[in-house]
């Protein structure tokens, strides 16, 4: 399953070290609409939990290191 733009933009902060408050304060969302981002990228790459998502977004390309956002 692919992962759509918003779903990669959020893996991204999440490979940062971006909190869900500060995700969803950032993208001017809610934070329960970052926790469901959340759930479906767990699901989608089906990845047990945090550490899983970070190690396969890097694996299936979806994040490349060294591109930074500034908190």
């Amino acid at each position: 399953m692919q992962l759509t733009k918003r779903e990669t933009q959020i893996l991204h902060l999440i490979t940062y070290e971006y909190s869900t408050d500060e995700i969803a304060s950032r993208l001017f969302l809610s934070k329960y609409t970052i926790l469901s981002h959340r759930k479906n990228i767990l699901r989608k790459l089906k990845a047990r939990n945090t550490a899983g998502v970070v190690r396969k977004g890097i694996q299936l390309g979806y994040v490349k290191l060294g591109i930074c956002y500034q908190k």
